[in-house]
């Protein structure tokens, strides 16, 4: 857990907050919670979400673990660093290396990530008839569960090995969905798999939350889409969205977070409110529970 004074957000600057009360650290939980990323349409903002959603919870009092699950390796880049040689970073990951010597740190305090390269396309594509795989990951992240407040893990587009041991080993599933239409099919066919996975290899994976990217609600279309997918999936879908924002698109290249690049933009601050957005639920949901 985050044993340090830590980042925060105030007036558009980051900045060193003071450690939380002990009110607050009564509502924190013991182990950390591991949300995956996934959308198996790429384009969709997925990885930016990966980066910025972890970026906000470190800035905001959290230890963060990001790991890049996708063979791409755009969470690795987008957070300035190169992709590991082979067989390391993720890859490594799944093969039986100890998490805490892989993962590297960022330039913010609280957060780190363990990166990946081109050779975890090898394991996408495993055989994966011995169910014993799909336990890979979970197994090596019960091994550090106690050092992050949160894990968050960007997976690959597609509904592959990677991603089946990132829903196996997650508490809950966030989707980033663009306000497009065709958008709709692959929100069902993943909330199929969800399903499949809850009956199969983890029966305690929650559905997030959906979390609308390039929103532009303003247009005819934008609205339509939120408003069909708020009908299907009531209550599922954060009230924050993510617009279309150039400053966002940038931000990758410089190897930085959003707030980190230009913490004033509408792409950072979509970012923290929902992160905030989503602790809350979270805070709700835990006082639920002690009720």
């Amino acid at each position: 857990m985050c044993n340090h004074d830590s980042l925060g957000v105030e007036q558009g600057k980051i900045l060193f907050v003071p450690r939380p009360s002990i009110e607050e650290k009564v509502l924190k939980i013991v182990t950390a919670r591991i949300v995956v990323i996934a959308n198996q349409k790429g384009g969709v903002g997925k990885t930016t979400t990966s980066i910025n959603f972890a970026a906000s919870l470190a800035i905001l009092e959290h230890m963060v673990l990001l790991i890049d699950l996708d063979p791409q390796g755009h969470s690795t880049t987008g957070l300035g660093f190169e992709k590991p040689n082979d067989q390391a970073g993720a890859y490594a990951l799944l093969t039986g290396t100890p998490a805490d010597v892989l993962a590297l740190n960022t330039e913010i305090p609280t957060l780190q990530i363990i990166p990946a390269g081109k050779d975890l396309a090898r394991l996408e594509f495993s055989d994966l008839t011995d169910e014993s795989q799909l336990y890979n990951l979970k197994n090596a992240l019960n091994l550090i569960k106690e050092t992050y407040d949160y894990i968050v893990i960007d997976s690959p587009p597609a509904l592959g090995a990677m991603t089946l041991n990132a829903f196996t080993a997650a508490d809950e599933l966030i989707v980033p969905m663009p306000c497009e239409f065709l958008a709709m099919d692959g929100l069902i066919e993943l909330v199929d798999t969800l399903n499949a996975v809850q009956k199969q290899s983890n029966s305690n994976l929650q559905l997030g939350g959906i979390l609308l990217t390039m929103a532009e609600e303003r247009t005819n279309l934008g609205s339509a889409v939120a408003n069909e997918v708020r009908k299907n999936f009531p209550g599922k879908v954060f009230k924050s969205t993510i617009p279309r924002n150039i400053r966002l698109a940038e931000a990758p290249s410089h190897g930085k977070p959003i707030a980190f690049y230009d913490l004033k933009s509408k792409g950072a601050q979509a970012y923290i409110q929902f992160t905030k957005e989503w602790l809350r639920r979270k805070k709700n949901e835990l006082a639920k529970d002690i009720l």
